[in-house]
């Protein structure tokens, strides 16, 4: 993409609503608007890296043998009803009627219609296990929406709902889950760490909330520092091998950590004082276990191996795909702008010519431009009619990892500047050199 044929609509002020770097940043950098309080559209580039996140998480949950639906943003009020859930939800839950005057809801969250479509076609244990999910707008009418996509009233989630035959059947969908998310998040360049939670309105005495720590996180967190040491790594799962799944729960779980909602401050000073830690996290997702809560309200039962009608164990799954976005950014800034990791950047690196109208300068800047887009890579070439410092300061507030700088002086000596969003750092390389290096870079993260 050229630039100059480009919707980046950044701001060079910061705006005066914006209380949170991540809500600033996503504003300046023309990544989204306000269409009204709680509720944003997704410009190009925003739009851009949503998709990029939303392409990962499908990804892990194919990986983990999680199968992809998509249901309507509009419920009926009546499955609400049959679960018990309609009246208690509370005011976040937006309700509307047709023109038929029959209850509507708009989505805040999916059991109940998940739920329909698993009685209504699934009637054998031999069906079993079963995992749908999807990706797919939601709205809760927050009172106060505030830091921009963190805390919106619509916003796009990826929720998954299991489906099993017995107890230790549907833990071991949970222990899929946990393993399928830590996966997610650190090909995000996150590290999300799985903390004891409260399962609210969704119900169950089991769950796990994903927290990126952060200064402007909205829940109180206390956790033993070892937690932060886990990495997942490129470790291979068998997402079918129980004994597996569950030792992995086990090792990213059995340090103490915990939302302020489940802290126990009697386990918590077990901990060596030098580990404890007190901390703002950012909740950017959630799995729960609520065996029978729903299929025994909805009648969700199938024939066990004994003929007999057995409700179903279940459970469900989220992740905060566009509230991911902002999590991303509140680890992953300076005060330049926005440092994306090179797994989720919109563009794999920045091509700024410092003398556009150059014969020699846009000759170079239009072969790596090809090169790159060869191998496969999207470059985003900065071909306006801009001074120089214009252009770094966009292309450092957009936050591409990488900025190749092409100019007269070092074009005479074969050479351009490869620069690292992240440190700084820049070296001098042949255009070719350059593109290898970039290549090499992204290859490794494949």
């Amino acid at each position: 993409m050229r630039l100059s044929r480009y919707f980046l609509p950044v701001l060079k002020e910061n705006p005066s609503e914006a209380q949170i770097v991540s809500h600033r940043l996503m504003l300046r950098a023309g990544m989204i608007k306000q269409a009204s309080a709680g509720i944003y559209s997704w410009l190009p580039l925003g739009f851009k890296v949503l998709r990029k996140l939303e392409n990962i998480v499908h990804e892990e949950q194919a990986r983990a043998g999680h199968i992809a639906i998509q249901m309507p943003i509009l419920q009926s009020a009546d499955l609400w009803r049959e679960s018990g859930r309609y009246d208690d939800y509370g005011q976040e839950m937006l309700r509307m009627q047709d023109r038929h005057g029959r209850d509507m809801l708009y989505t805040p969250t999916a059991e109940e219609l998940v739920t329909d479509i698993f009685r209504g076609h699934v009637s054998s244990y031999k069906d079993l296990p079963l995992t749908l999910y999807q990706i797919q707008w939601k709205f809760r009418d927050e009172i106060r929406p505030r830091f921009g996509v963190m805390r919106g009233r619509e916003f796009y989630m990826k929720d998954g709902y299991n489906f099993d035959l017995t107890k230790e059947d549907a833990l071991h969908a949970y222990n899929r889950h946990l393993v399928s998310y830590l996966r997610t998040y650190e090909r995000m360049g996150l590290q999300a760490i799985p903390m004891r939670a409260d399962s609210g309105p969704i119900g169950g005495d089991d769950t796990h909330e994903f927290l990126v720590l952060a200064e402007t996180g909205e829940s109180e967190v206390f956790y033993d520092s070892a937690v932060t040491d886990l990495t997942f790594g490129d470790r291979q799962i068998d997402y079918d091998d129980r004994a597996q799944c569950q030792a992995i729960l086990e090792e990213f779980t059995s340090k103490y950590a915990r939302t302020d909602e489940t802290h126990d401050e009697a386990l918590f000073n077990q901990i060596p004082e030098e580990r404890r830690r007190v901390a703002r996290g950012i909740e950017v997702g959630q799995i729960f276990y609520f065996g029978t809560k729903y299929s025994e309200a909805m009648g969700a039962t199938v024939q066990g191996p004994d003929g007999k009608p057995v409700p179903v164990h279940m459970g469900s799954h989220g992740i905060g795909v566009s509230r991911l976005i902002g999590a991303i950014i509140e680890a992953s800034h300076d005060d330049k702008g926005i440092i994306w990791p090179e797994g989720v950047t919109p563009f794999h690196c920045g091509i700024v010519n410092l003398k556009q109208g150059d014969e020699e300068a846009d000759a170079a800047c239009d072969k790596l431009y090809g090169a790159l887009t060869a191998l496969g890579l999207e470059p985003l070439y900065d071909d306006r009619n801009e001074r120089a410092g214009g252009k770094f300061a966009t292309m450092d507030l957009i936050g591409l990892p990488w900025r190749i700088t092409v100019g007269p002086r070092g074009l005479k000596n074969g050479v351009v500047e490869l620069t690292c969003r992240r440190t700084g750092e820049s070296e001098e390389l042949s255009p070719e050199a350059a593109v290898t290096k970039i290549a090499g870079i992204y290859e490794q993260i494949a």
